[in-house]
């Protein structure tokens, strides 16, 4: 595939035509490595029946890329000084739309209403590294309908994304993720394949949304309110961590009766929970407060 942009020359000339500067607060790395556009497309399974939402889109290498594979795609971008170059870089390509905005201030489901008549979208994106975990986040819990999320992020943040309980990656956001989809590490990708080259690895992973979450629980919001609590104080037990929370109201005593309701030791720790456990928790603390 011809596509200049991803050519390291094509890409400097085009940030020096238009003078631009790198913003550090942007988190700004553009990706330089056709393999790894190549690895990302495939991925996420992108065909001309899809609408592809794409965040953070820099100078538009991949936007080329995905406006070749989808039917339709849209660009969201924070950057003003980025625009300019978007008009030219993306001028041959009548199925894109670019929009200056935050996307943590985007409404997300009427820009699907908008753009897809309300049916499922994919989401790419390069994302900067500062700000992964509330962009995921935010477009899980917002409920807008969403087929898979194939995005780069730093390789540490993939793999704590689908580790699972004893590992010392495991937290807060594995239990999250794998609470709305299924995590799968697509591509390992170095330093080298960016300008400017970031400090550390980064990982391409693709967050397949569940139709039905793997659990039931009758409380997401109390059983996430349990997962921050635990892990907040990795080295508590679950029962002190849960305790200690203020986003928490139960007695000392109630916490030690559901822990042992379980058949969980006194002093099991967070970490040792699976996400089932934490279904379990949160249902048994519904059930009591119900009584």
């Amino acid at each position: 595939m011809d596509n200049k942009l991803v050519d390291p020359k094509k890409t400097i000339e085009t940030i020096q035509k238009y003078q631009f500067a790198f913003q550090k607060r942007f988190g700004q790395n553009f990706l330089i490595d056709s393999h790894v556009l190549d690895k990302i497309v495939n991925a996420a399974g992108i065909t001309k029946e899809d609408c592809v939402l794409e965040i953070g889109p820099g100078i538009g290498t991949m936007t080329q890329y995905l406006a070749e594979h989808a039917g339709r795609v849209v660009a969201v971008e924070i950057d003003t000084n980025l625009l300019p170059i978007l008009a030219e870089t993306l001028k041959d390509y009548s199925n894109v739309t670019v929009i200056n905005e935050d996307i943590l201030k985007v409404d997300m489901n009427s820009l699907v209403e908008e753009y897809n008549n309300g049916r499922p979208i994919k989401v790419v994106a390069n994302l900067p590294y500062y700000i992964t975990t509330p962009i995921i986040m935010g477009l899980f819990e917002s409920n807008v309908p969403i087929e898979n999320i194939t995005v780069m992020v730093q390789k540490e943040v993939a793999d704590r994304m689908q580790v699972g309980p004893g590992s010392k990656d495991y937290g807060a956001l594995s239990l999250a993720v794998q609470y709305y989809a299924s995590p799968y590490i697509v591509a390992n990708v170095p330093p080298n394949c960016f300008i400017p080259r970031p400090n550390v690895g980064s990982a391409v992973i693709r967050l397949t949304r569940y139709q039905e979450p793997p659990v039931q629980v009758k409380d997401a919001k109390l059983m996430f309110r349990l997962i921050r609590a635990s892990f907040n104080q990795r080295r508590k037990t679950l029962q002190n961590g849960l305790n200690n929370s203020p986003e928490l109201s139960f007695s000392k005593e109630e916490i030690a009766a559901v822990i042992e309701s379980l058949g969980l030791p006194a002093a099991v720790r967070g970490e040792a929970l699976t996400l089932e456990q934490f279904a379990a928790l949160a249902n048994a603390f519904t059930e009591r407060t119900e009584k």
